[in-house]
């Protein structure tokens, strides 16, 4: 079996019992004959070797089925079934009974089956539809019949564990951690199904270090003065072990003590200034599309980037496994978490409910990982992708900036990332894929006049305008690079080519440095870490092999590393 590792270190119970592996599988609409011609591998997509099938054509439609064994013990509380996040619409069923339907491909969903299941074999049932033609969030998901540009082979289906767990009647539903700014404290919110007495020891390195206890009537919240502070921060994953009880339910947990803010234009991480140097990632694996083959693969990538110099990544147009944001919480390494908002109409204010519902789930199920340090709604998103002339509606994009914030209010979010800000914002960036030179010229203007002259991308005509910004609020360049090393455009997809390290390596730093040198800048994201399918233009290969020599390698990493102006 793959992938059995328990998906969310964050919220563990023992009874944790793995669902991955075989299942019957058939391309159609759900009837209750399906007559299943196939087998696949989950948590693989469809499209993927990996699931034993690789059928790269439009799937709208697809039936999963497998039988599970359940005991008298199994039946004695509540047995619920969770899918880590199922690709678009699930809806699932319990020996033939209809069990829920989620909508959203991107988060974890659950279902008491207790009522639905005997003792012995029983049978579940997974029906999925998904069409990225369709106005639902997809992300780099290729709407045309192949990948192109930067876009990518699309995921159906299941693409993330599926498991299910044994807990009493009355249990833990959720927790959540607030580290105080007395940087002794953490408020520990607890959320629960029924009333009782409820316990939250908190341990470092293997000592318990605070401990509350108290009567829960369905939320509670202790403040934990710890005995020792161990900060999470750039490099230093110092991680709290958690172990919550309530009656006969217990959860296993973790978080990181760490403030997150902004101080005028600078990032501030536990007091100190820190200027983010990111890489974007895209979360693909050549064989597994969206699901990497084994959970080893996430601290690999990190450890790449790292390599590089960069001390976080921007995660894009993905909402990446919890196991993946795991590792970046034990690496130190800081996030932009991302919705993949690319297929939603973000012009027409109708889809704001689309949203809305989805990426409140991401910000609930993702809150406690320290490693989040921004919140990303929307990216380059007030304008349909394929028709530059229609009205965009500002109301989409503020909307998604103040239900971000009314949901974690403990975090910075930039409202929708390049392009057009709205009215909200935490954060002024920009996307910039032009040369070193002409980079240099834009950030001269940022230093002399405060404006920022980028092109608007989808603007009709490609017209050039200026984009004056607030001169108090922080300035990021959350994308730049993106360029294809090779001889020639016709050897891959990048936003230019350039045919020599030499050249490459000169670009690269003329870049960067720029970035690093104006005391405006906060931070900078580079794209990309790696190559994705045609898009060529990484610092290693889609199978993660290095595309410069050492030599190159030691001097991208020592550019990247070089004291920023905003951090002196």
């Amino acid at each position: 079996m793959s992938r059995n590792e328990h998906p969310n270190p964050q919220f563990q119970r023992r009874s944790y019992m793995c669902l991955n592996g075989a299942w019957d599988f058939a391309k159609c609409l759900y009837t209750s004959d399906v007559e299943f011609t196939q087998k696949i591998e989950v948590p693989f997509c469809p499209e993927s070797v990996l699931s034993g099938i690789g059928d790269r054509s439009f799937i709208t439609d697809c039936v999963y089925s497998r039988t599970v064994e359940v005991t008298a013990d199994d039946m004695r509380g509540r047995l619920v079934l969770h899918f880590g996040a199922v690709d678009y619409i699930a809806t699932v069923y319990v020996n033939g009974r209809r069990v829920t339907e989620h909508v959203g491909g991107y988060t974890a969903f659950e279902a008491d089956i207790t009522p639905y299941v005997f003792e012995g074999q029983n049978r579940i049932t997974v029906a999925v539809h998904d069409d990225v033609r369709e106005n639902i969030p997809s992300g780099k998901q290729s709407k045309k019949p192949d990948s192109h540009g930067c876009f990518y082979t699309r995921s159906t289906g299941i693409w993330q564990t599926v498991w299910l767990e044994r807990t009493p009647v009355n249990y833990i539903k959720a927790i959540k951690f607030y580290p105080q700014s007395d940087y002794k404290t953490v408020r520990v919110e607890l959320l629960t199904e029924g009333c009782g007495a409820a316990s939250i020891c908190v341990f470092l390195n293997g000592k318990r270090v605070g401990e509350a206890r108290g009567e829960v009537e369905y939320r509670h919240t202790f403040d934990i003065e710890l005995s020792e502070i161990a900060l999470w921060s750039v490099g230093e994953g110092n991680l709290y072990d958690v172990t919550a009880t309530f009656g006969e339910d217990e959860v296993q947990s973790y978080f990181g003590f760490r403030i997150a803010t902004y101080q005028g234009r600078k990032f501030m991480l536990n007091g100190k200034s820190v200027f983010q140097r990111l890489v974007l990632d895209q979360g693909y694996y050549a064989d597994g599309i969206y699901t990497a083959k084994d959970a080893a693969q996430f601290a690999h990538d990190i450890a790449l980037s790292k390599a590089l110099g960069f001390n976080g990544a921007r995660l894009h147009q993905k909402v990446f496994e919890q196991r993946f944001l795991y590792e970046c919480d034990k690496a130190g390494y800081l996030v932009w978490c991302e919705f993949p908002s690319w297929g939603m109409k973000c012009d027409d204010i109708k889809a704001l409910g689309v949203f809305v519902s989805q990426w409140s789930e991401v910000v609930e199920q993702y809150f406690n990982h320290p490693s989040i340090i921004t919140w990303c709604p929307l990216n380059e998103a007030w304008s349909d992708l394929d028709n530059a002339k229609l009205v965009r509606d500002v109301r989409f994009v503020e909307a998604a900036y103040n239900v971000t914030k009314s949901l974690d209010p403990t975090r910075p979010c930039v409202d929708v990332s390049g392009g057009y800000h709205g009215r909200y914002t935490d954060i002024f960036d920009f996307h910039n894929y032009h040369s070193g030179a002409e980079t240099v010229s834009y950030i001269e203007d940022i230093k002399n006049t405060d404006t920022l002259t980028m092109d608007t991308v989808y603007a009709p005509d490609s017209a050039q305008e200026q984009i004056l910004y607030d001169c108090g609020l922080p300035l990021n360049a959350s994308e730049y690079g993106g360029m294809l090393f090779a001889k020639s455009d016709d050897d891959g997809w990048g936003y230019r080519s350039v045919a020599s390290e030499e050249l490459f390596l000169a670009e690269y730093v003329q870049m960067t440095t720029a970035y690093l040198d104006c005391e405006k800048i906060s931070g900078f994201c580079y794209t990309q870490l790696y190559d994705v399918e045609q898009e060529q233009n990484g610092l290693y290969s889609y199978a993660r092999d290095k595309k410069f020599s050492d030599g190159v390698m030691r001097r991208i990493a020592e550019c990247n590393t070089r004291v920023a102006a905003i951090e002196k």
